[in-house]
């Protein structure tokens, strides 16, 4: 397993080691002593989730504020643009954000911290992505900030007009965000 810093030093990016042969695949999706080594001894995944989103998709930027959730991410079939967005404001990395493109065929993952806001895009026709968390999805606590905001940035690789849920339409932007200290 290779583990690599991404722009944001708290946000990993996660190669398995993926064993090929004329039958297939293996990986270990997750190895609790292994993880550790690289994410930190308490943490504790309690929660799996698994979405499944068709072209042009676009999830987020979701968190949670009272109970903020860390996620392990990885895509099971299809292709995302995978972004994290760190919402802590004593942070010198406030508004900063990182992606990668995660694929089912590249097996790679990508930890992100509590404190930090969360989105993908899928590439392609569909995507399934897979996550743990390590909190509890709450409705009620959960958040999201404008995925197109312009103070932070981030260069969706759209092809078109995105495809939302009514509730990412409506999210507000960083400035009026409820963030983490």
């Amino acid at each position: 397993m290779r583990v690599t810093r991404t722009d944001l030093a708290e946000v990993l990016l996660i190669e398995p080691t993926v064993h090929r042969d004329g039958r297939g695949f293996f990986v270990e999706s997750y190895h609790a002593a292994r993880y550790a080594e690289h994410l930190g001894a308490d943490v504790r995944f309690v929660q799996d989730n698994h979405s499944r989103s068709g072209a042009g998709v676009l999830r987020g930027l979701h968190y949670q504020l009272a109970r903020p959730q860390g996620k392990l991410v990885r895509v099971t079939f299809g292709r995302i643009f995978d972004v994290a967005v760190d919402l802590r404001r004593g942070s010198p990395a406030f508004g900063r954000w990182t992606a990668v493109e995660l694929s089912a065929d590249d097996h790679r993952q990508l930890w992100i911290p509590p404190g930090f806001a969360h989105g993908f895009l899928v590439l392609g026709d569909a995507a399934e992505v897979q996550y743990k968390t390590t909190d509890y999805w709450v409705a009620d606590d959960e958040r999201c900030v404008r995925f197109d905001d312009p103070t932070i940035g981030i260069p969706w690789p759209l092809t078109g007009e995105p495809v939302l849920s009514a509730r990412d339409r409506a999210a507000p932007l960083l400035g009026a965000a409820d963030t983490y200290p």
